[in-house]
């Protein structure tokens, strides 16, 4: 069996998903590096494994998969030990759900809308958006709580065992958190508060870290 191969780059959050899904399982795998903001963009042939140009893609054992809940789906069912999806169908169907509010409705808002115009365009040398940052605070708010509403009050988002879902939201609060607005805000939902804590001391939180994170 060989390795499975990300092709990806290390700032991207849904790179960092698959990544973290292969750390908790302790499998080797190989990153290729994809930058898709190049200005050429991606390298010859990458439409191939992505029509979409987006990453990140996989391959194991020349099975290709894009779509990063697919990927992690995968690989869960692929290399069961320790397992990341709960057993009854009604936790699965949460983590499911978990999962499509963050693609849907919390990505850009935390990561783009926030992160990404309160720290990084100001890197570029230029200004920030504030009406498009206040805009998208009150739509991170409504993440934050939807989310909340579904946690099951243990240390993780459905019980005592991080789950798929987990590892789907932990590269976008860590970018999210660095923005003051989002600092701010988490520091006003405790139940996220307690679940950032917990899930950054996860070796593979480490292993996987944005270089943004310091």
């Amino acid at each position: 069996m060989t390795k499975p191969v990300v092709f990806g780059a290390n700032y991207s959050v849904y790179t960092r998903i698959v990544r973290l899904v292969l750390e908790e399982k302790n499998v080797p795998y190989r990153i290729e590096e994809i930058d898709i903001f190049e200005k050429d963009g991606p390298p010859d042939g990458y439409a191939d494994r992505h029509p979409f140009l987006r990453i990140p893609a996989f391959e194991h054992d020349g099975f290709r998969l894009y779509e990063t809940a697919a990927i992690a789906g995968y690989i869960d069912n692929t290399f069961p030990e320790p397992p990341l999806m709960p057993e009854s169908a009604e936790k699965r169907a949460r983590a499911d759900q978990i999962i499509g509010i963050l693609d849907n409705y919390a990505y850009r808002t935390w990561v783009w809308d926030i992160f990404v115009e309160r720290i990084r365009v100001p890197e570029r040398g230029e200004n920030s958006d504030e009406a498009k940052i206040t805009e998208a605070l009150l739509r991170a708010e409504t993440c934050l709580s939807s989310i909340e509403n579904l946690m099951g009050g243990e240390k993780y988002f459905l019980g005592s065992e991080a789950t798929l879902a987990d590892f789907h939201a932990a590269p976008m609060i860590a970018l999210f958190r660095l923005a003051p607005e989002g600092d701010r805000l988490l520091s006003d939902h405790m139940p996220w508060t307690s679940w950032w804590e917990t899930m950054s001391e996860r070796p593979s939180i480490a292993a996987t870290r944005f270089a943004a994170e310091g």
